[in-house]
């Protein structure tokens, strides 16, 4: 009895870290739509780049890794921030998995952001991306901190989003992610 006792518990807590630690595509839950912020170079790797969905802060991270983000569809705005801030306009479908490549550029005191959205016709990149999100779980930060780096950023977010309506929204042209450019469920395995 013990022993089917600990097979069950053990395959529970198998199970559990498994959902914690998933690596891989991972599809959105049902209304939503799954952007994947992958990082291919190693270049720059020390540089920490800090990422926005709108008004609101989502995550960062550093060198060779990635970020998944689960959102609404429709109409979004996405940006990255380090020595620059670089915005990314996007149309996203219901149940749709995007990727968007994070650039490393060089900068003058740190590395430069760049985010570039792809699809599977991008086939070096899509490939570079693929292994990269099958190979480890996806940078993963508490709700906590998140909630916590939002209340800190907040003056630094509204300034920002200001400057973008006021100023460069008008004066350049973004990188747009567009419905079809969800990667057809097949090629994510």
């Amino acid at each position: 009895m013990k022993t089917k006792q600990f097979a069950i518990l053990s395959f529970s807590l198998f199970i559990w870290v498994s959902s914690i630690f998933a690596q891989g595509f991972q599809p959105p839950s049902t209304g939503k739509a799954v952007v994947y912020f992958v990082r291919v170079s190693s270049w720059g790797g020390g540089t920490t780049f800090e990422f926005f969905h709108n008004d609101k802060y989502i995550g960062a991270f550093k060198g060779k890794n990635y970020m998944s983000y689960e959102c609404t569809p429709g109409e979004n705005l996405f940006w990255a921030s380090s020595e620059n801030k670089e915005f990314l306009t996007a149309d996203l479908k219901a149940g749709g998995t995007y990727i968007v490549i994070v650039d490393v550029i060089e900068g003058f005191w740190k590395a430069h952001v760049g985010l570039t959205p792809i699809t599977v016709n991008n086939t070096e990149k899509f490939e570079r991306a693929r292994v990269i999100i099958n190979k480890k779980p996806s940078v993963s930060i508490p709700q906590s901190k998140i909630d916590k780096l939002n209340n800190k950023l907040k003056k630094f977010i509204n300034e920002e989003l200001t400057h973008y309506e006021q100023v460069t929204k008008n004066k350049y042209h973004f990188k747009n992610i567009s419905a079809d450019m969800a990667i057809p469920p097949d090629k994510l395995k």
